[in-house]
């Protein structure tokens, strides 16, 4: 019998484009003599619909003009409990932070990806940080602005940050993904411009010292025992993978292996699992480094537990060159929900 599998898509964050993208790969590649699938959009305000037509149209955005709309509206389809597992394909707040993942739990119905508290501590790049300092996790030094202070103590948030970091320095909304809203500063205007930018999304934003590095990426799959895949790494169009460098600009490259020799890609995997596990994660996640040029250092960069699936997007590439195809890789990935459920 075939398991029926709620494949949501869109959301109310800034990455909702994104997850379009992410989930139309998804339904054009999963194993459709294996599954019945619900595909449930939702819009950026926040109403939830089940999708029957073209997958061409989530694509494009198109599917929320065309008739192809269900009756009663998606998310009863999910309190109805219809469904045997629920897919989230929803980068960014609203979905990747723990909520959908919550609502899930509350109506135990399986959930592909890591549990609430997993999903909202690695949403937050600020408690990714403190969680992680508990077990020496190597990281870039920081400095933690909230809106508040920044509004009472401009001058003096400034002068720590230049004290402690120096530039260059990246500027970091704490709770937002796919670069959005991500700066790097040279100088006081360049920070002062970024701190005022990413406070647009978010009350909490990260400072962190810039480092000199290569940008290296590990897919980590798996519950109690996770794996890694085959180390992938960036090579931005731009001075730092921004959003456009990510999307848009053709002239990125992706190398899968990462140009890494034999012992530091397998010391590389090791530390990607040694962070899922810290953070309890299950299901998937990518776990972002940085490779310091000059002395080879490995800091953590970020942990996302909803990864891009696009067709271009490293976590299904990197399972590719270790052999895994992308119909089994969304096949592993349902049946770890199934079994955390259960567990």
């Amino acid at each position: 019998m075939k398991k029926k599998i709620a494949v949501l898509f869109g959301g109310k964050s800034t990455e909702h484009e994104v997850s379009r993208v992410s989930a139309a790969s998804v339904l054009r590649n999963i194993d459709i003599s294996k599954y019945d699938l619900y595909p449930i959009g939702i819009t950026k305000s926040g109403e939830w619909f089940e999708y029957t037509g073209n997958v061409d149209n989530i694509e494009s955005g198109a599917w929320e003009k065309d008739e192809y709309f269900k009756s009663p509206e998606g998310q009863k389809v999910l309190f109805n409990k219809e469904v045997d597992v629920v897919f989230p394909v929803l980068h960014g707040l609203c979905g990747e932070d723990g909520t959908i993942q919550g609502l899930c739990r509350l109506i135990d119905i399986p959930c592909v990806g890591p549990n609430v508290m997993s999903s909202s501590v690695c949403m937050d790049k600020v408690y990714t940080k403190y969680v992680l300092e508990h077990f020496n996790i190597n990281q870039a030094d920081y400095v933690v602005v909230t809106a508040s202070c920044y509004d009472d103590n401009k001058v003096e948030i400034i002068r720590t940050i230049e004290e402690k970091l120096g530039y260059d320095v990246f500027i970091k909304p704490s709770n937002s993904g796919s670069s959005v809203g991500i700066s790097k500063a040279h100088c006081r205007e360049e920070l002062e411009n970024g701190i005022k930018e990413a406070l647009k999304f978010d009350r909490k934003v990260l400072v962190e010292k810039a480092i000199n590095a290569r940008e290296v990426e590990v897919a980590v799959l798996g519950n109690d025992k996770p794996k890694a895949g085959v180390p992938g790494e960036i090579v931005p169009a731009k001075e730092f993978y921004d959003y456009e460098a990510k999307y848009e600009n053709a002239a990125s490259k992706l190398l899968i292996p990462a140009n890494l020799n034999g012992e530091q890609l397998e010391n590389i995997k090791e530390l990607a699992i040694r962070v899922y596990t810290a953070l309890d994660c299950a299901g998937m996640a990518r776990v972002d480094f940085l490779v310091d040029k000059t002395t080879s250092e490995i800091y953590l960069n970020e942990v996302n537990t909803i990864p891009g699936f696009t067709k271009i997007s490293m976590y299904p590439k990197m399972w590719e060159a270790a052999g895994k195809s992308y119909k089994q890789l969304l096949d592993d990935l349902i049946e770890l929900a199934i079994e955390r459920n259960n567990n």
